[in-house]
């Protein structure tokens, strides 16, 4: 007996199939985002938006219209898909039935083809969207580079590092805003702070925490020796209003003034604008040099102070259940997530999700989401 056909295109792709994957792709995510739940919360913040007294409270108004647009946003994302999906499923019907009648319309399965290609993409990030459901995971990002072992090579690995995550921001549609750089003495960083805008700018931008190595043959060596190197990011979330849960006395910061320099944007001056702000109770240093003004310069840095300190109030909370269950493993300096090696060989490689790529300069260009979804999946799975 001869097997069944399958419907599909002149590929032999088997359209129907692919649907039926997509479709229990769509319901699962459903589930993980909590399609539900979101409805009835957009109902609650529609009728608090109502609210003629709402902008009395400007903070809270704030709150409860960004938080209606972002669950409105993913409503709507989720219900245009199910739409999509639906009129592709029937469009795979009308496929089918010129197929069965003997006269199959190439025209047809063609739109057919790229409406699941369309499908499989969108499905894909609505799946990505999935991984990122922290409590500030849809929020901006203040993220830092630090140069570490390697001497003059790891500055410049800082400053390519600092590239790579401008470029990938660029790729996303984010903004990046470079706050404070802090030049090597022959070449590249020693450090850098710079702020990422975006949604799920901190959710991504975390799965990248931690030491990066590089190897490759030192453009600093006179004879060309290959160098290891190494640089690490840091991530914490950005609040533009944390008034509610940090307050500053400014009797506790030592506040310093000095010349802006460095990679810091096109709008570094050379006057005493940048400002450095100590936290003296926690010795927390954060600077700022990138705004016109001194006064600017420092209204940002205590923003980012703030979350500095918001940071540290969480991870002193979780250090506080971690000793009642036992103790935890934190990465150390110099124990990379992830291996550049440039020569003898050409390989990005990741070390907790064993992602791989021979497609260096890509990787260095900003092409780095491959690695993030790998990673927030382990971190789903729980590994």
């Amino acid at each position: 007996m001869a097997p069944p056909e399958v419907a599909g295109g002149a590929d032999g792709r088997d359209f129907t199939g692919e649907l039926e994957g997509l479709s229990g792709r769509i319901e699962e995510a459903e589930g993980y985002l909590d399609i539900e739940a979101r409805r009835r919360r957009r109902q609650e913040l529609e009728v608090e938006a109502a609210r003629p007294d709402l902008w009395d409270d400007p903070d809270r108004g704030r709150a409860v219209t960004t938080e209606l647009g972002r669950v409105a946003d993913d409503l709507a994302r989720f219900d245009e898909l199910t739409t999509s999906l639906g009129d592709a499923q029937a469009l795979d019907e009308l496929v089918e039935e010129a197929r069965s009648a003997g006269s199959p319309d190439e025209g047809l399965a063609k739109e057919l083809e790229q409406t699941i290609d369309d499908l499989e993409t969108r499905v894909a990030l609505l799946e990505l969207q999935t991984l990122l459901s922290g409590e500030y995971d849809d929020r901006d990002a203040v993220a830092e580079v630090h140069a570490g072992a390697g001497g003059t090579d790891a500055q410049d690995w800082a400053e390519m590092l600092l590239r790579m995550y401008t470029r990938w921001a660029e790729r996303r549609g984010f903004s990046i805003e470079v706050d404070e750089a802090t030049e090597g003495k022959e070449a590249g960083l020693l450090s850098a702070t710079f702020i990422v805008r975006g949604r799920f700018a901190f959710g991504l931008l975390s799965a990248e925490r931690g030491v990066h190595r590089l190897v490759r043959i030192s453009p600093f060596d006179s004879q060309s020796r290959r160098q290891t190197s190494f640089a690490s990011l840091d991530v914490i979330p950005f609040l533009e209003e944390l008034s509610d849960e940090i307050e500053i006395d400014e009797k506790d910061l030592r506040i310093d003034t000095y010349r802006s320099s460095g990679a810091g944007g096109q709008h570094v001056n050379k006057t005493d604008s940048a400002v450095r702000l100590t936290h003296l109770p926690t010795g927390i240093v954060v600077s700022c040099q990138n705004e016109r003004s001194q006064h600017q310069n420092k209204a940002r840095a205590m923003q980012i102070l703030a979350a500095k300190l918001a940071q540290r109030n969480r991870e002193e909370r979780r250090a506080e259940i971690d000793s009642i269950g036992g103790d935890r493993i934190d990465n150390a300096w110099g124990s990379q997530i992830r291996s550049y090696t440039l020569a003898p060989f050409q390989l990005v490689k990741d070390v907790r999700t064993r992602v791989e790529t021979g497609n260096v300069e890509a990787v260095l260009d900003g092409d780095i989401d491959a690695f993030i979804e790998a990673e927030l999946r382990r971190r789903r799975a729980g590994a």
